[in-house]
């Protein structure tokens, strides 16, 4: 489908003002390295959160939900923890506090903080920088990915040729992505975090308006009987028993034969076993949040906030404006497609790409002008993702290995116009991987469960055992690295020691996080702890709970009206609450747009009660 002329020109209106703004802001954010990557520590927090949100209403992961809502109906809700999801509760309740309590500027830097000067330390520190740099170049081909299939939905292909297409058959979807990634880079690279917290805010006001009007189609043109027709017994239903129990076989007759395709799907994604599925994304979604933010755009917006307390209420604040509007677009996007599934797909199902769906749907069902608009929406979705990954890449390259290392006592002048290049240069390795990557899922679940799984075991131990070291850091996060990135090849050469063919990433999660954990613990025994000043100086400026018994006591000694960090218990209780708030954030809207009133206002109910509970037992009590 091609855009009519007045949808074209909302879109060339909207990404004119992107870079306007960028260019506009970029002598603020150029007086130093601190206002380029941190904004001077000057922004409200409820505009980061807000800017926070932005970043993560990404187009390819609201393309994937899209997909997973309209295969597992409402027992989707639960396979984002696969990222996972409730992380944010983790940062909310506790740890963006005791992130922020350190006063760095990025996440390889606040190793210095709790592991000293050392050759551990140093040692840790380049791995950090290692990891966020592979961290933040996966992102970048996942949202790369994204965008190329939304753009070339749209607009007239600019490769025609059949010969070319057919030996590379995602030609139009790359070359869209490069052109907009090279638009979204300018202001990235000229407004540092000032321009992309402004403009964030400014698309997520688009997203917002995008997803309501996507939310009220699907509500006008589709009404519960006729989406009862096309889905199975169970897919309304949120609970879950050991299997899916979601047959796609057996249908109504005004459902589309091509949907029964949709068992197949189920299949190849491995969640038929769906209790074990939980179980697993729950226990590795547990070590992953208690470990903290990955050294990505999140974590550089709690190291943003003014005060500790700020940043708790910033990363509160993500789950409030991200969940409920995302989902009434996906619950709209996903009925739509159901009801509509032989009229966008017409074509064989042998190699479907229900990524695609999302272009699909507006392509067909909303009308002139308000597509131009909603096309605005989500590519400000796209390049709120994108300009979040890239601001996040140049500080640990500039900051923490150019004038760490390198040059100390360069200008600040100097600094910004190397984090220039050094978004460039990231920018041009994601587009390169970007290139060889056929799927959204695949990335997704490389990141989230092979990767993540060699940086979690270290990064929990950091937080929560006082004779964890330097080295044990280095070692535990090298092995967890190496391993991430090996494993998979393992699946396609046979040599795989896991019987289930799907899913190898997320399989591969616990054998990874094993080997980064004997990686962690010998290096840590092996070796001598860190000085008693690092060790004190962290406990004292942090304060966080676990295994400090030994720095208390030589705290202690030398000031006896220290007062330990005692609340565990509250704040466990705290994640458990919040977790259930957080899910029922994201259950209400689906609710409304398949008008399940029940459970929406059951679901509304589970909200305010829980906002009560975290307003006496959370928010009351935030100190920085």
């Amino acid at each position: 489908m091609n855009l009519h002329y007045i949808d074209l020109g909302i879109i060339i209106l909207y990404l004119i003002t992107t870079i306007f703004i960028g260019y506009w802001v970029s002598k603020r954010a150029s007086k130093n390295i601190q206002s380029y990557f941190l904004g001077g520590n000057s922004l409200p927090w409820y505009l980061l959160g807000v800017s926070n949100a932005s970043g993560m209403f990404d187009i390819a992961g609201t393309m994937l939900l899209v997909y997973w809502l309209s295969v597992y109906g409402m027992k989707s809700v639960w396979i984002p923890w696969v990222w996972p999801v409730f992380n944010q509760i983790f940062l909310m309740v506790y740890l963006s506090p005791w992130l922020r309590r350190s006063n760095v500027m990025t996440g390889a830097e606040w190793i210095k903080t709790r592991f000293g000067n050392g050759l551990g330390a140093n040692l840790s520190h380049i791995v950090v920088v290692i990891f966020a740099l592979v961290s933040v170049i996966g992102f970048l081909s996942y949202g790369f990915k994204g965008i190329g299939k939304f753009t070339s939905a749209f607009l007239p292909p600019l490769i025609t040729s059949a010969e070319t297409l057919a030996r590379h058959p995602q030609i139009n979807e790359n070359l869209y992505a490069l052109m907009l990634m090279a638009i979204t880079t300018f202001y990235v690279v000229k407004g540092g975090m000032f321009s992309v917290v402004i403009t964030e805010v400014i698309q997520y006001g688009i997203l917002t308006i995008s997803a309501v009007a996507i939310g009220i189609i699907a509500i006008t043109q589709i009404s519960p009987e006729t989406l009862n027709a096309v889905i199975p017994e169970g897919w309304k239903e949120i609970g879950f028993g050991a299997r899916l129990g979601l047959d796609w076989s057996n249908l109504g007759a005004t459902a589309s034969p091509k949907l029964q395709a949709f068992n197949e799907w189920i299949a190849k994604d491995g969640y038929e076993m769906f209790g074990i599925f939980f179980v697993m994304v729950l226990f590795k979604g547990i070590f992953i949040s208690a470990a903290g933010p990955a050294p990505n755009y999140d974590m550089q917006r709690v190291l943003s906030t003014r005060t500790p307390s700020e940043a708790a209420k910033m990363s509160s604040l993500v789950s409030v404006v991200l969940n409920p509007s995302r989902y009434f677009m996906v619950a709209g996007l996903a009925i739509l497609a159901l009801v509509h599934f032989d009229s966008l797909y017409t074509a064989s199902l042998t190699q479907p790409d229900f990524e695609s769906i999302l272009p699909q749907v507006l392509a067909t069902y909303v009308p002139v002008g308000l597509l131009g608009f909603l096309m605005a929406g989500l590519l400000a979705a796209f390049m709120s993702n994108f300009a979040a990954t890239v601001n996040a890449a140049p500080a640990y390259i500039v900051n923490d290995i150019y004038k760490r290392f390198i040059n100390p006592n360069a200008s600040d002048k100097k600094y910004v116009k190397l984090s220039y290049i050094a978004s460039l240069g990231i920018v041009v390795i994601g587009v390169s991987i970007g290139f060889m990557i056929t799927s959204i899922n695949s990335v997704v679940l490389w990141i989230t469960s092979a990767l993540w799984g060699g940086y979690t075991a270290a990064n929990v131990l950091k937080w929560y055992w006082w004779r964890f070291n330097g080295f044990g850091y280095f070692w535990g996060m090298v092995s967890g690295l190496a391993a991430s990135l090996i494993m998979p090849f393992f699946s396609k050469t046979g040599l795989s020691m896991f019987p289930i063919e799907h899913n190898f990433n997320l399989n591969a999660f616990p054998v990874i996080f094993l080997i980064s954990i004997i990686g962690c613990i010998a290096g840590t025994l092996l070796t001598k702890p860190e000085s008693e000043e690092t060790l004190k100086k962290f406990y004292k400026q942090v304060r966080p709970w676990g295994f400090w018994k030994p720095v208390h006591k030589m705290i202690l000694a030398e000031d006896p009206t220290f007062v330990a960090n005692k609340d565990f218990k509250r704040d466990m209780f705290n994640v458990v609450i919040g977790i259930i708030w957080q899910t029922s954030l994201v259950a209400f809207p689906v609710f409304m747009v398949i008008r399940e009133w029940k459970a929406f206002f059951v679901a509304i109910a589970i909200i305010a009660v829980t906002s009560l509970i975290l307003k006496f037992s959370w928010w009351n009590r935030l100190k920085d």
